[in-house]
C-alpha cells in the first residue's frame, strides 16, 4: 500500500475523489443572474396548479404539537414561464408560531400571502396530520392520549377562499351483525376505519369544537369505540357494547350521514368505512357522497 499522508481533511477528500473549485465566469450575485422563471412570453397554456407537496413542516392541533404534511401551489399564467419556488415556503414560514396552527383562519392567511408574493391569480393548499387528544377510558376514566387523522384543503381567489374542506379518519371496532346471527355464541369482529371529508358553508360559523364534533360523529355509530387504556371493567364494557350494537359498513356510514347532516356548517361530504376483516383475506368497504 502506497504510503500518502491522509492525516488532514483536505487530503483524505482528495483520495476520495474531490476536486479543486473552478474559477468560473459565470455572475455569483442574485442581480446578475438571470431569472428563467420571470420569462415573459407566450408558453401555450395557463396552468392551474403549480408548487410543491410532500412537505414536512411543524403544526399545532388542538393542544399538541404534531407534523404536517403539506401541499401549497398557486396558478399560472400563460405568459410566465414559472414561479419562484422559494416563495412557497416564505409564505409558509410567515404563519410560523412553534408551528402552523391547523386552523381555517391561519390557512387563510397562508394562502393571502402566496398569491400576493407570487402574483398570481389563485393559490392553493392541502395539509394532512394527525391530532392527538385526551381520551379516559369508559369506566375507570384513566386518561391517555388518542388519536385521528385529519386533513385541511383551501382554495383562494380574488382575495376570498372560494373552497374549504375538512376531512378526518378514525378507527373504531365494527361487530358483524351476520356473524352474530348465525352462530351459537360470540361473533367476528375487527377495526374498521371511518373517513369523512366536509365541505364547507363559508355562509355559516364554524364551531370552535369542530374536530370533537366530527369525532363524536364517526366513533359513536360503530360498534364500540377504541381507547389507549382499558382495565378489566373498561374492557367488559366495550366488548359488550360490541356485541350489543352490530354494524356492517353499510350500516355504519348510513348512520354517520346522518349526524353529518345535521351540520349547518357542512354542504356536502363524503364518507367510506373500511373494515380490515378479521375471517377474510380481504377488506370490506362502503363509500358514498351526498350534497345537500
Amino acid at each position: 500500500m502506497t504510503n500518502i499522508d491522509l492525516s488532514n481533511r483536505e487530503a483524505r477528500y482528495k483520495h476520495f475523489g474531490s476536486v479543486d473549485p473552478i474559477k468560473g465566469t459565470k455572475p455569483k450575485t442574485k442581480e446578475e443572474m438571470a431569472d428563467l422563471q420571470n420569462t415573459k412570453k407566450d408558453f401555450l397554456f395557463d396552468v392551474q396548479s403549480v408548487g410543491i407537496n410532500n412537505l414536512t413542516y411543524p403544526v399545532r392541533v388542538g393542544n399538541y404539537q404534531s407534523v404536517g404534511n403539506f401541499e401549497l401551489a398557486t396558478s399560472l399564467r400563460r405568459d410566465e414561464k414559472g414561479i419562484n419556488m422559494s416563495r412557497i415556503l416564505e409564505s409558509l414560514q410567515t404563519q410560523n408560531d412553534g408551528g402552523i396552527l391547523l386552523e381555517f383562519d391561519t390557512l387563510e392567511k397562508v394562502l393571502a400571502v402566496l398569491k400576493e408574493r407570487m402574483n398570481q391569480e389563485s393559490s392553493e393548499l392541502t395539509v394532512e396530520s394527525t391530532w392527538f387528544f385526551n381520551k379516559p377510558s369508559p369506566g375507570t376514566e384513566l386518561d391517555a392520549v388518542a388519536h385521528a387523522d385529519v386533513r385541511y384543503h383551501m382554495e383562494y381567489t380574488d382575495d376570498a377562499v372560494t373552497k374549504t374542506q375538512f376531512g378526518m379518519t378514525a378507527s373504531v371496532t365494527t361487530l358483524c351483525p351476520c356473524s352474530k346471527e348465525i352462530s351459537e355464541y360470540s361473533a367476528h369482529n375487527q377495526r374498521g376505519f371511518i373517513t369523512v371529508l366536509l365541505d364547507i358553508d363559508k355562509n355559516e360559523e364554524v364551531p370552535a369544537d369542530y374536530k370533537e364534533i366530527v369525532y363524536r360523529a364517526l366513533e359513536i355509530n360503530a360498534s364500540s369505540q377504541l381507547y389507549p387504556i382499558l382495565k378489566r371493567t373498561d374492557e367488559k364494557m366495550v366488548t359488550e357494547r360490541a356485541y350489543e350494537n352490530p354494524r356492517f359498513v353499510e350500516d355504519l356510514i348510513r348512520l354517520v350521514a346522518y349526524d353529518i347532516h345535521d351540520l349547518p356548517w357542512v354542504k356536502a361530504f363524503e364518507i367510506e368505512c373500511r373494515n380490515e376483516e378479521s375471517i377474510h383475506q380481504h377488506d370490506a368497504f362502503s363509500r358514498m357522497r351526498f350534497e345537500k
